[in-house]
Order: C-alpha cells, then sequence, then structure tokens
C-alpha cells in the first residue's frame, strides 16, 4: 500500500511492516501506540523503524492511519484513573446511615 508519511512516499506491507519490527524491544509507552504481533510499540518508533527518519519529521497521525490502513491495531492515549473522592469519616458513616452528612 502506498501512502504518504513526512512528505515521502512509501509502499508499505503488512508483511514489510512485521519483518521490519522484528528483534526491535519496545519502548515505553506513554502516548498512542501500535499493536504489531504480539507486542505493542509507542507510534513514533514504529514510525521511526519503517521510515528511518528521524521522530520530529512526522506526526502520530501519519503513522497511525497508515498503520490503520495495513490492517493493525492503535490504541490511543491511556485513559487516566478518574480520582476517586475520599469521604471523612463523619460522611463515611453517613452514607451507611442513608442521611446527608452536614446537616
Amino acid at each position: 500500500m502506498r501512502c504518504v508519511i513526512a512528505r515521502f512516499p512509501f509502499d508499505l506491507t503488512k508483511s514489510g511492516v512485521l519483518e521490519s519490527m522484528k528483534g526491535v524491544k519496545p519502548e515505553e509507552i506513554v502516548g498512542e501506540s501500535v499493536i504489531i504481533g504480539r507486542r505493542t510499540y509507542p507510534v513514533k518508533q514504529v514510525g521511526q523503524v519503517i521510515t528511518r527518519q528521524d521522530r520530529r519529521d512526522f506526526s502520530v497521525g501519519e503513522v497511525v492511519r497508515a498503520m490503520t490502513q495495513l490492517g493493525f491495531s492503535c490504541r490511543g492515549l491511556p485513559r487516566a484513573a478518574a480520582p476517586t473522592r475520599t469521604l471523612s469519616p463523619l460522611q463515611h458513616a453517613s452514607a451507611m446511615l442513608g442521611t446527608p452528612a452536614g446537616v
């Protein structure tokens, strides 16, 4: 499949990407990621390996678009857990009794 990444055309295939990423150790994922084989790689790492370009030369969106078109699964940013509200002992006891606290 022909796609443009960082203003350069590339002819990419799923098997070619699998071969390129073989033996590459995944870096820590802090943003979007691509699942290739049984491993999950950061999008920028995949883009650097398959294009042989500096990570600053292409966007995450360009690589995600190309990997999705090739049939790879892409994941967005990991969602942060919602902060849990801690109850004071009085609020906790009131909640257990079913009456509003501080009334």
